[in-house]
């Protein structure tokens, strides 16, 4: 039976344009961002392998010909990307609530706890299919703008895809949370996009000023971030040989992990704020009145 509204439910999310409709802004918000940040670090390590700073690096003991920099990028524009596959969790039960086919979902299905695990399914495997276009759409920029030697090894771009589409699908349910929690369409992309782009980030920078960037792995935003920015940064140090110390809290800033704690870590705190959200989005939806 589980199958079976499975299928169903993936039908349903096939039949409509909001999936091609947020996949499409998804791929290009990736692509666009990959390009940007390729470019970018393309330009710094140009000027860093200048003549300008070679004493500088040589008095710093360092060799920027191992920096991976692309892998800095890389984070920021996964991160950036997932805020789409969130949207689009929130609107699982958003929309089903706002347009009352809720009520067909719970009245053709054995019980609320087989159609809600349906879409569990569902929306995981819909999380992974958007984590999959954003690495790939992400691998496609950096790669066309960055220079040979500061791409990953083979290793290194699995790793990064890995937490790239465990990111994605981890805001996918975050989203379905939140949305079943607010119950409005519009009222869950506000929430999400105001919190995730806006509210949390001007919480960081107090936090940061205070001289205590440990919270901000704590917080939601921070800790999906730290996802991939800590992988990113592991990446990036384990192959760029000699590093001074002072310089490796600013690179974590720069891959979006300020504060962050190591990937599996970062990746169980957001699972945690994502499982707050679902069971809290579940528990309103199985007590809810259906018409």
């Amino acid at each position: 039976m589980l199958g079976n509204l499975i299928k169903a439910e993936f039908r349903k999310t096939t039949t409509t344009g909001l999936w091609w409709g947020l996949m499409i802004p998804t791929v290009l918000i990736a692509l666009g961002w990959a390009l940007g940040t390729g470019y970018v670090g393309k330009s710094i390590m140009d000027a860093v392998n200048g003549r300008d700073f070679e004493q500088l690096t040589e008095l710093l003991g360092i060799d920027p010909a191992q920096w991976q920099v692309s892998l800095f990028g890389m984070a920021r524009s996964i991160n950036i990307a997932t805020i789409f596959p969130m949207i689009f969790g929130g609107l699982a039960i958003s929309n089903e609530i706002n347009r009352k086919t809720i009520t067909t979902t719970f009245l053709t299905a054995p019980n609320r706890v087989s159609a809600l695990s349906a879409k569990l399914v569902v929306y995981l495997l819909w999380g992974a299919i958007y984590g999959l276009a954003i690495v790939a759409s992400v691998s496609i920029g950096i790669a066309f703008t960055s220079d040979a030697s500061s791409l990953p090894d083979a290793a290194g771009w699995l790793a990064m895809a890995a937490v790239g589409v465990l990111a994605s699908v981890l805001m996918t349910m975050f989203g379905v949370g939140v949305g079943a929690l607010v119950t409005s369409p519009v009222g869950t992309t506000v929430v999400l996009v105001l919190y995730m782009l806006i509210l949390e980030n001007g919480i960081q920078l107090v936090i940061g000023t205070q001289g205590i960037p440990e919270l901000i792995g704590f917080l939601p935003n921070g800790s999906v971030n730290g996802i991939t920015g800590s992988v990113a940064s592991s990446l990036f140090l384990s192959t760029a040989g000699v590093v001074p110390d002072d310089l490796e809290q600013a690179l974590r800033a720069v891959s979006g992990a300020l504060g962050a704690f190591d990937w599996w870590l970062s990746a169980l705190i957001f699972a945690v704020w994502t499982g707050l959200f679902f069971l809290g989005g579940w528990a309103v939806t199985q007590r809810k009145d259906i018409t």
